[in-house]
C-alpha cells in the first residue's frame, strides 16, 4: 500500500462529544503532530493556531508520549506578548496507537491566590512580631525600673499603646478574613446612613481631638441602604480612621451622604498629604502603605482600605477615591440605595441643618475641591 492510501485517524467514537462538554483545554494530535480536535476552552487559551500547538513545550510532550505510550504530566508557563502569564498543567496520554489526548489546566488563579497567602502569612507574622516584640522590652523596662514610679508610668503608657494596636491588628485580621470571598450579601438589611456616619464619628473622634482635627458631617439626612450594617459600620470607620491618621494637626475631616436613584454616595474627606498618582492602583491591596516610615507614628494597620474594598465587593458596590498630593483625599464607598423612602423616617433633609453639632466639634460646610486634571 502507497503511503499516500494509508488511512486518516479518526477519532474514537464519543471522544468529539466528550471534548465538546469538557471545561479542560483538550487536544487530540495524530501522528504527525496535527491537531485533529480542539475544545473550546483550547482554543480560546491560545494552545492551537490551525492544526499546530503553539507551545513548544507542550507539543515536545506530545512527542514523547507518541514514542513510548508513557503518561506524561508536567507544569508549564505560557507566555503571551502583551499579556501576563498563564499558569497551566498539562497531562498527555495516547488515545489510541496514532492518537494522544492532550489535557491543559489553567492553575492561574491558583498559583495567584496561593502567592496572596504566602505574603499575608508573611506579612501577618511581621506585623504581629513589631508589637509582641515591643511589649516584652517595655514589660523588661518596667521590671528594670521597678524603683521609679515616673519611668513605670512612661513604659506603662507606651506599653498600651503598642498592646491597642495588637488588638487593632487582630480585629482588622479576622474582618478581613470574613469579607475575602467577596461573597454576596444573603440577606441584605436596611441600614441607617445618619447611624452609620455618627457611629464612624464617635469611634474615632478621641483620636481626633487628641491631634486637634475637626470631624464633621455633611450631606443628605434620612437615607436608607440595603447591605450589613456592621460591614458597612466598619468600612466608614476605616476611612475615617484612615483620613485621620493622615491629616495635619488643626485640619478638618468631613463625612458626608449623597443620595443618588439607586445608590448612596459615602464620602471622606481630608485635608491631609495626599496621594501621589501611581500609587493609587495599590493603596487597597494588604499591608500596603503609601509612606511606610509614617505608618508606625499612625498605629496604621495597613488593611484598613482592603477591608473597605471587600465590603464594597460583598455589597455590589464600589469605592474609588480622588487624591493630590499636597492637597487631600476623597474616599467614597458606594452601595445600593433601598428603593423609595422607608415608612416612617424622617424625610431627607441637609444633614448639615439637621445636626449643626457633630459629636461635639462644631461642624462647617467644606469647600468644595477642584476635580483633578
Amino acid at each position: 500500500m502507497h503511503p499516500d492510501d494509508v488511512p486518516e485517524p479518526t477519532l474514537p467514537p464519543g471522544v468529539a462529544a466528550v471534548l465538546s462538554v469538557l471545561k479542560s483545554s483538550a487536544l487530540v494530535v495524530d501522528a504527525e503532530g496535527n491537531v485533529l480536535k480542539a475544545s473550546a476552552p483550547a482554543i480560546a487559551m491560545g494552545l492551537v493556531r490551525g492544526h499546530d500547538i503553539t507551545e513548544e513545550e507542550l507539543a515536545d510532550l506530545v512527542r514523547q508520549v507518541r514514542r513510548d505510550g508513557q503518561i506524561r504530566e508536567t507544569e508549564l508557563l505560557m507566555r503571551r506578548q502583551g499579556l501576563p502569564p498563564r499558569h497551566v498543567t498539562a497531562r498527555v496520554a495516547p488515545l489510541s496507537s496514532q492518537l494522544v489526548l492532550a489535557l491543559v489546566e489553567d492553575r492561574t488563579r491558583e498559583r495567584r491566590v496561593e502567592s496572596i497567602r504566602r505574603d499575608f502569612v508573611a506579612n501577618v507574622s511581621h506585623e504581629l512580631k513589631t508589637p509582641v516584640g515591643a511589649i516584652k522590652l517595655l514589660s523588661d523596662a518596667v521590671i528594670d525600673a521597678a524603683d521609679d514610679p515616673e519611668a513605670v508610668q512612661r513604659f506603662a503608657g507606651r506599653m498600651r499603646t503598642e498592646s491597642e494596636r495588637l488588638a487593632r491588628l487582630v480585629q482588622q485580621i479576622i474582618e478581613l478574613s470574613r469579607l475575602q470571598g467577596d461573597d454576596p450579601l444573603d440577606e441584605p438589611a436596611d441600614v441607617q446612613v445618619d447611624k452609620i456616619i455618627t457611629r464612624a464619628v464617635d469611634e474615632n473622634v478621641t483620636d481626633a481631638k487628641t491631634r486637634n482635627i475637626q470631624l464633621t458631617q455633611d450631606g443628605t439626612h434620612g437615607l436608607v441602604l440595603l447591605g450589613n450594617r456592621e460591614q458597612v459600620a466598619v468600612a466608614v470607620s476605616n476611612l475615617v480612621a484612615n483620613a485621620v491618621a493622615y491629616s495635619p494637626e488643626g485640619s478638618t475631616v468631613v463625612v458626608s451622604a449623597t443620595g443618588h436613584e439607586s445608590a448612596v454616595d459615602l464620602s471622606v474627606t481630608d485635608r491631609g498629604i495626599g496621594i501621589p498618582a501611581n500609587e493609587l492602583d495599590r493603596i487597597f491591596e494588604r499591608f500596603y502603605r503609601v509612606d511606610p516610615a509614617r505608618h508606625r507614628s499612625t498605629g496604621g494597620t495597613g488593611l484598613g482600605l482592603s477591608i473597605v474594598k471587600h465590603v464594597a465587593a460583598s455589597h455590589g458596590g464600589e469605592v474609588k477615591v480622588w487624591s493630590v498630593e499636597g492637597q487631600g483625599s476623597t474616599f467614597t464607598l458606594t452601595l445600593p440605595r433601598k428603593p423609595g423612602r422607608p415608612g416612617g423616617t424622617a424625610p431627607e433633609t441637609d444633614l448639615q441643618s439637621s445636626l449643626p453639632q457633630a459629636n461635639g466639634l462644631e461642624g462647617t460646610r467644606p469647600q468644595k475641591k477642584k476635580e483633578s486634571a
